[in-house]
């Protein structure tokens, strides 16, 4: 496999050749690392109606509506793929270490709010990879 046919955003690979549009796939790594669509036009330097509008061509492309199931159709495709193997190695060394800032995550009743939790620990884990 070329690197011509990968395109990386973060720590996510996406292949290039199964449906989607370099453009499109750009936008769909950028929500699979956990921006929302402002942070991943940021991140890619075009506006968040460009992202929202690649997200919905391939979302209507593959037949699905929301952008979990995006995400979800992607890995079944074999389209993306993260270091998921080291991030859980990592969160699993965190954790018998003892590190409980890592493990936390907060039960509001704010959905918003666990969001974000997901998006700084992994954020964190991604840091601990870039040094590693």
């Amino acid at each position: 496999m070329t690197s011509a046919s990968m395109i990386t955003v973060g720590n996510w690979q996406g292949l290039l050749g199964h449906g989607a549009a370099p453009r499109e796939l750009e936008c769909l790594l950028a929500v699979a690392g956990g921006a929302s669509g402002k942070e991943a036009a940021r991140i890619l330097g075009i506006s968040e109606d460009g992202v929202k509008k690649r997200l919905l061509c391939l979302g209507t492309k593959w037949g699905v509506t929301r952008r979990a199931s995006l995400v979800a159709e992607a890995f079944k495709r074999g389209v993306i793929s993260p270091a998921v193997t080291t991030l859980a190695l990592l969160m699993a060394v965190h954790g018998m270490l003892g590190d409980d800032q890592v493990m936390r995550i907060r039960r509001g009743g704010n959905s918003g709010e666990r969001r974000i939790e997901t998006r700084v620990a992994t954020r964190r884990a991604e840091c601990a990879l870039a040094v590693a």
